[in-house]
């Protein structure tokens, strides 16, 4: 994982943490880890989370574990990321960007007929 996709993971994982109002402690104590840890991968400063942590991490969060293992560079094999933890992953692109082709896929689908995750669904 590049710093760039450290930093992506980082901050997805501290926004979802913030908004669950949960401590940084309490999420370590949750997943069976140090507290620096947790706030090292926050900040981006792990380049290779084992996938394990990061697997009870999203548990803990309530996040899809196919999405964080995505964002931070692991394969996944049966599930299919969702479309912005996809997006973030695989192109390096801004998240104005990001947002654009949400929308614009968002309704793309409505004009088929197709009804895809509601609004940030897929990053939860």
């Amino acid at each position: 994982m590049d710093s760039d996709q450290a930093q992506r993971l980082g901050a997805y994982l501290r926004r979802e943490r913030e908004r669950q109002a949960m401590s940084t402690r309490f999420l370590a104590h949750a997943v069976g880890i140090d507290m620096a840890q947790i706030v090292r991968l926050e900040q981006g400063g792990v380049a290779s989370p084992k996938a394990e942590v990061l697997a009870r991490i999203a548990t803990t969060l309530d996040l899809p574990v196919a999405d964080v293992l995505t964002m931070a560079g692991y394969p996944t094999t049966t599930e299919l990321p969702s479309f912005t933890p996809y997006l973030r992953a695989r192109y390096d692109l801004p998240d104005t960007a990001v947002d654009e082709l949400e929308t614009f896929f968002a309704r793309l689908a409505a004009k088929h007929g197709v009804q895809g995750p509601i609004e940030r669904e897929d990053e939860q």
